[in-house]
């Protein structure tokens, strides 16, 4: 049996086609082990890592960065058995493929047979077992063997997850354009001791909570360069500061002034794919679907900014950001309870409306591919502290583009905050599955009639888009006005906290 294993783009989610290699992770001559992230592939839901099947030596990586490959299609090529003598570079069964195209102006391979196969499971008497068990990426099945994403590695190895590289470091592809087809050699091999040098510079962590890595981030200071001294080296608020105010702090971009591209076009087109695509047709779908209604309420938050503080200050938000949008998600998870037909759904098939006695609260989120709404799990069933925990390391792994497909299935109701980019409000576009969206404004100092005299206060502005199938006017305007007074009167919304 050939020792050269090829692993083929499974399946990343529930029946999707195709994916597009973002980056590699690992580069030809590179040690890996089972589990090992290899590839950032983005699908239609999110961008993914995938894990290694196999542990060896990479050999081939079939695609260029920023290709598009179908499920199916071999990616990369492992030789599982470096040590080895005499044994064949490339497995019997598989020859070159031809060149298949230019996709995003770089040129692609394509498997000869053209049919979509699951990649083989490292050899073991059990593997049919293990194939059956059902346990999830990182858990010990059957026999205290790791599952991976397509099977089970070797009993020994345990699921360990790496460092990414710089963004300067580019993959090296196993054809060169203008010569598709052609059989790549073998890289040289490296020696052991080589290998596992290098992945051991490249694999220290960076301990950090996720409010110390936002602060380094607001700061410009690169964490990678700090000492913590946080219990087991982790790095805390306080070094970050001490590392700002020794003149890390980041300075602000500068303006740039807009310039004709080189070669004189006066265009760009730019591909629609993954989750820009998605995000598309859904909303294309939702528009001329459901029946939207959008109401508006303009609200004086001024107790509820100052409630904002008080709270901020307390010892158990020392390390979360307490935001308007905490209050607003509060207050909408207090008002479902109040009016549980806003968080429902319909169902066209069965000509019923779903109503559904949990929250599951998404909120929408700008990513550089595009917009992503991810949603906190049962958020009805957390404290003002928990749902800012959440809310943070939501909207932290959203802005990073590690968002995971299951973290944005089995919305329920969702909340879009246009007021951090300035906009007073807006008609937002119900998210697919769900009958209703709060748009949240920006908090302005406005003037404001206040205890029979004109005051200047932090007004807001609140719209609500709703399913008019689903809800009627009386419903949507109750729901708006409750989440409204919640606002304004803070003393109600943590009574229901």
């Amino acid at each position: 049996m050939s020792r050269i294993k090829e692993f083929k783009l499974p399946d990343l989610g529930e029946g999707l086609t195709e994916g597009e290699i973002l980056k590699w992770l690992v580069q030809p001559g590179e040690e890996v082990k089972v589990n090992q992230p290899i590839v950032e592939v983005e699908t239609a839901k999110a961008a993914v890592e995938v894990p290694s099947p196999y542990a060896g030596v990479v050999t081939r990586l079939f695609h260029e960065e920023g290709t598009t490959v179908d499920v199916g299609q071999p990616i990369i090529a492992f030789d599982t058995d470096p040590g080895a003598e005499g044994a064949d570079p490339e497995p019997a069964d598989v020859q070159p493929a031809p060149a298949a195209g230019v996709t995003d102006g770089r040129e692609s391979l394509e498997a000869v047979d053209g049919t979509p196969s699951v990649p083989s499971l490292p050899d073991g008497p059990d593997d049919d077992i293990y194939a059956e068990s059902g346990a999830k990426i990182g858990e010990v099945g059957p026999g205290g063997r790791t599952a991976t994403l397509v099977g089970y590695g070797p009993k020994s190895v345990v699921a360990k997850r790496r460092a990414r590289k710089d963004d300067g470091v580019v993959a090296q592809a196993a054809v060169q354009p203008g010569q598709a087809g052609a059989a790549t050699p073998p890289p040289a091999r490296v020696s052991a001791a080589a290998v596992g040098a290098a992945v051991v510079a490249r694999d220290a962590p960076v301990l950090a909570k996720p409010p110390v890595r936002k602060l380094a981030k607001d700061l410009g200071v690169d964490l990678g360069s700090l000492t913590g001294t946080g219990p087991g080296g982790v790095i805390v608020r306080a070094d970050v500061e001490r590392a700002g105010a020794n003149g890390a702090a980041a300075a602000a971009p500068a303006f740039t002034a807009p310039v004709r591209r080189a070669d004189g076009r006066r265009e760009e087109r730019i591909p629609v794919k993954g989750v820009r695509k998605l995000t598309a047709e859904a909303m294309v779908s939702s528009a001329f679907t459901a029946p939207h209604v959008t109401e508006f309420l303009t609200v004086d938050v001024t107790p509820m900014m100052e409630l904002r503080g008080q709270v901020a200050a307390l010892p158990d938000f020392a390390d979360v950001k307490v935001s308007p949008l905490l209050f607003v998600a509060k207050a909408l998870v207090n008002a479902v309870r109040r009016h549980p037909g806003m968080n429902s759904t319909w169902d066209d098939a069965a000509q019923e409306i779903v109503v559904k006695h949990y929250v599951n609260l998404g909120i929408a989120a700008a990513t550089p591919r595009g917009l992503v709404v991810p949603n906190v799990k049962d958020a009805d069933q957390l404290s003002l502290v928990e749902l800012a925990q959440a809310l943070q390391q939501l909207t932290d792994v959203a802005k990073e583009g590690r968002t995971q497909p299951a973290d944005m299935q089995g919305g329920t109701i969702t909340i879009t905050n246009v007021g951090v980019f300035g906009v007073d409000s807006g008609t937002p576009i119900i998210n697919p599955g769900e009958s209703a969206i709060l748009c949240f404004g920006a908090v302005r100092d406005m003037p404001w009639v206040h205890e029979g005299a004109v005051a200047v206060r932090k007004v807001t502005q609140l719209s609500l888009s709703f399913d008019h199938r689903v809800i009627d006017g009386q419903l949507g305007s109750e729901f708006l006005a409750d989440v409204g007074r919640q606002l304004a009167a803070p003393a109600a919304l943590l009574a229901w906290s």
